[in-house]
């Protein structure tokens, strides 16, 4: 088993830009499924060829997706090392987010002292 080396924070970066567009999400998705051609890709959407091919580029220099020639074609997978550090990553935060919440609910949840004090003071006795 290879240990995951945290990502940087340029990495961080690419990662979150390459998964801000649905597009780039949905050509993310669909290679998870199969290797698929960028040509094959850029059927399934309404812009063109080359505007695929830039999510494409967006994938791969987030590291999220690996790019092979195949003769003519070039064929394109998700990386799941990438995808498995991007989630190490997301983990993370969702257990410090965990974390705080849950010693907001204690503190919450935590009785308090409410009750005022009853007895007069000096200055209320009068003397």
């Amino acid at each position: 088993m290879v240990a995951q080396r945290e990502l940087s924070e340029a990495e961080v970066d690419r990662v979150f830009h390459a998964l801000a567009t649905s597009t780039r999400r949905d050509i993310l998705r669909r290679t998870i499924e199969q290797e698929q051609s960028v040509s094959t890709l850029a059927a399934e959407y309404e812009m063109s060829f080359a505007a695929v091919q830039k999510h494409v580029a967006v994938l791969e220099a987030a590291n999220l997706i690996v790019k092979r020639a195949e003769g003519r074609e070039r064929l394109v997978r998700a990386n799941p090392e990438m995808i498995a550090r991007a989630k190490a990553l997301l983990a993370r935060y969702e257990e410090l987010w965990r974390s705080r919440i849950s010693r907001l609910d204690d503190l919450l949840a935590a009785p308090t002292n409410t009750t005022k004090n009853t007895e007069p003071t000096e200055h209320e006795q009068g003397d």
